[in-house]
């Protein structure tokens, strides 16, 4: 699809180096600092050479590099075990696969194994039932893949391989419910949101199909806290929908959408979509328009009013994140080589501009 997310789409040819800029916001105080993994291309013309290894200030939102593990191809999304003891990354290829890594003390990692997963083109990875399986979502072949995670953290062979129906299936995003009994699939292609459960010996078994407005192009979407709404950001018409999710059927109801950028903005396709800790704000990147929208969410949930779309501070913001405080917001600049870092203010949602941080064609940041 030339609307749909692209791995090369206008990919600046050259590298550059690391370095790290910050700033203090007036009378801050001492926050907590800690390790950044980033993920790349490292196929691509001037991409990285493996998961990119640096630090953050928890204060001034600075980033400081630390060094690449090498060895994982295309890592361009990377989750975290909850135990913090082994990180996993998609190798996004045309034959896919999925790199499980041990993390020996922050930022100190090695490759435990590769698994292929049966599809082509993975870019979203989720670790579902208490950790016991990670599934990765299959842009290129439109499919779910399931891998056992083994007591060492390694992978192992896959169980199960759901191939979404329809003209042209774009599996883009697997996540699971807040309540841990459902997944979830977002498919671009089929303009779907597949919920299915899991069975003990690793088996999806779908139990409802939602559909949002016939080219959306679904990309991602965040639940908020309570659990009963998910945002959907659309990546081909730039909007965003809120959906009413039944935890206890695991069925989601797509209901109002609305714009992620102001009237008269250049062509734009949203990228991430993160909900606040405390449930009261939405970001969501928007590509093209490079900017950061922020909602405010009301109504217990059921609705958004923009409040802002500030500048992400780079060109094709593929991605952004929450450190654990929710004081810092991370954007991933694909097309910029750079990674902005925001203060967020807790109580408006507002983002002012903290830091900036030079690195290869970011297309995923995980904060630990």
């Amino acid at each position: 699809m030339g609307t749909s997310r692209r791995r090369f789409l206008g990919l600046t040819a050259a590298a550059v180096g690391s370095a790290a800029v910050g700033v203090t916001p007036a009378g801050a105080s001492c926050r907590e600092s800690g390790t950044l993994y980033l993920g790349t291309y490292t196929s691509a013309n001037g991409g990285g050479t493996g998961i990119g290894l640096a630090t953050f200030d928890g204060t001034t939102g600075a980033i400081t590099s630390t060094g690449t593990l090498t060895g994982v191809q295309d890592p361009s999304f990377l989750v975290m075990a909850s135990s913090g003891r082994f990180l996993y990354a998609v190798n996004e290829q045309t034959s896919g696969g999925v790199t499980a890594v041990a993390v020996d003390a922050p930022g100190k990692l090695r490759v435990l194994n590769r698994q292929p997963n049966g599809g082509s083109g993975p870019c979203h990875l989720a670790l579902v039932a208490n950790g016991k399986y990670l599934l990765s979502a299959n842009y290129g072949s439109g499919d779910v893949a399931v891998h056992p995670v083994r007591a060492d953290g390694s992978l192992g062979a896959r169980t199960d391989l759901v191939k979404h129906v329809g003209a042209s299936p774009h599996a883009h995003q697997v996540v699971q419910d807040p309540a841990g009994k459902y997944i979830l699939a977002v498919d671009l292609g089929t303009d779907s949101i597949y919920t299915s459960t899991l069975s003990a010996t690793g088996k999806l078994v779908q139990k409802s199909q939602a559909k949002v407005a016939t080219g959306a192009g679904p990309r991602h979407l965040a639940f908020h806290p309570n659990g009963h709404y998910a945002y959907v950001a659309n990546e081909v018409n730039s909007t965003i929908t809120v959906c009413r999710y039944d935890g206890t059927t695991g069925k989601l109801t797509p209901g109002a959408s609305q714009p992620t950028v102001p009237a008269g903005s250049p062509q734009n396709y949203p990228g991430e979509v993160i909900v606040s800790p405390d449930g009261r704000f939405v970001y969501l990147t928007n590509r093209g328009h490079n900017s950061v929208a922020v909602f405010a969410v009301e109504a217990a949930g059921a609705s958004l009013r923009l409040l802002a779309t500030p500048s992400c501070g780079g060109n094709w913001p593929r991605h952004c994140t929450l450190d654990r405080t929710g004081t810092l917001l991370f954007v991933s600049n694909q097309n910029s080589n750079n990674v902005t870092t925001f203060h967020v203010d807790l109580q408006t949602g507002a983002l002012t501009p903290a830091a900036d941080f030079a690195t290869p064609i970011p297309v995923c940041v995980l904060p630990a």
